[in-house]
């Protein structure tokens, strides 16, 4: 028993004892809603998800048709989910990276314009921007029969952007199969190229390597012939356009919302990361003769991104969350799917423990993933 006098051992044990409790709690409401039900002659369990959806979605991430199963098509839902998740946070990332470091610009017209977006993009309801642009993409551009006409066999109209699209006709196993190899081996090259440098201080080509070793493999792939590509083209016609990639305008109207947003809030935690960084290291940067702009990404940012990924955690999680305000646009995400699943099927309490485990599932992943690199790039005492 000289465990329990040991504060690690007291710690695990008070949790897998909260967590007990908290299933045997979850398991004793449900059994009591499911015997509630049986009374009334509810079917309840997850039988359901093997039926026939019989339902269209009008944008699909992966293979879908109405007489998949509903199982599929909650699939579908949580697919659409982490796609425009996904793309939201990587472009709002990506803004809100530069218009933070704008936001500290010495030109004082940009650093107004910078604070005047992101103060526009902070206090305004989220909900409002995306009816904003659902709204503008369908009342602003033109109809199909007049579609706008912005490359070759690329079209613009109020139904959504048509562009050309591709597939590979011997599948995409081979292709990214090769293509995991080659960034496996990229990485290994690059990580020995760095300590090379660090050792013997002297620059070498240890990128430009290994960026030819990542696209080896796929190269070679190409080059054995399973790597044959067969392209689709939109046709435009009077009252919609066939072929090609689809792009909806219900799909552009939650990414620009989300992204933009996303942008907001990045630009403020970079610009507090940033100013949080003691301003010696300007000043021992600008002494060795570094310009500003390698001073902020060699000396200022690696510092900063220490004090500002415990915000952007919180924000990535926040993408996710807010994604389910698609319903209000006709997106087709994961909780408009399950609405359409318990219309038809009657079975509310299981399909809403479905999505709610998915977005719990989701935000551990991403918890886990940002955790990992906060451990990655914090300062290890010695």
């Amino acid at each position: 028993m000289a465990w329990i006098n040991d504060a690690r051992y007291r710690a695990v044990f008070y949790q897998v004892l909260a967590i007990a409790a908290v299933a045997a709690l979850a398991w004793s409401m449900f059994a009591t809603a499911s015997a509630n039900l049986a009374k009334q002659d509810i079917a309840t369990g997850f039988g359901y998800l093997s039926r026939q959806a019989g339902f269209v979605i009008s944008e699909a991430a992966i293979d879908y048709k109405p007489t998949d199963s509903v199982g599929r098509a909650l699939l579908v839902g949580i697919a659409n989910t982490v796609k425009v998740s996904l793309l939201a946070a990587l472009f709002g990332t990506v803004v809100g990276f530069a218009v933070g470091i704008g936001r500290m610009s010495r030109n004082p017209l940009l650093q107004r314009l910078m604070l005047s977006y992101i103060e526009l993009l902070r206090n305004v309801p989220l909900l409002l921007y995306l009816l904003f642009w659902y709204a503008l993409i369908i009342n602003v551009l033109p109809p199909v029969r007049s579609a706008l006409t912005i490359g070759p066999h690329v079209y613009l109209s109020n139904s959504g952007l048509a562009l050309p699209a591709f597939s590979l006709d011997g599948g995409w196993a081979m292709p990214l199969a090769a293509l995991v190899v080659g960034l496996a081996m990229a990485f290994v090259v690059r990580r020995a190229s760095l300590r090379r440098r660090l050792a013997t201080g002297r620059v070498n080509a240890g990128g430009w390597i290994a960026l030819a070793v990542a696209v080896l493999p796929l190269a070679a792939v190409w080059l054995a012939g399973g790597l044959a590509v067969s392209w689709d083209i939109p046709e435009a016609g009077r009252f919609r356009i066939t072929g090609g990639a689809q792009v909806r305008p219900e799909f552009v109207a939650l990414l620009f919302g989300l992204a933009l947003s996303v942008s907001a809030t990045v630009a403020e935690i970079v610009r507090a990361g940033v100013q949080a960084v003691g301003k010696g290291q300007w000043e021992a940067a600008s002494a060795l003769g570094l310009p500003r702009r390698r001073t902020m990404r060699l000396v200022v940012l690696p510092q900063a991104m220490r004090l500002m990924v415990p915000p952007l955690t919180n924000t990535y999680l926040t993408v996710f969350k807010n994604s389910s305000l698609a319903i209000a646009i006709g997106y087709p995400d994961l909780v408009m799917v399950s609405n359409t699943v318990m219309n038809q099927t009657g079975q509310a309490m299981e399909t809403i423990a479905i999505f709610m485990a998915v977005y719990l599932g989701l935000s551990v992943a991403i918890s886990l993933v940002m955790n990992w690199y906060n451990q990655r790039v914090a300062l290890k005492e010695r």
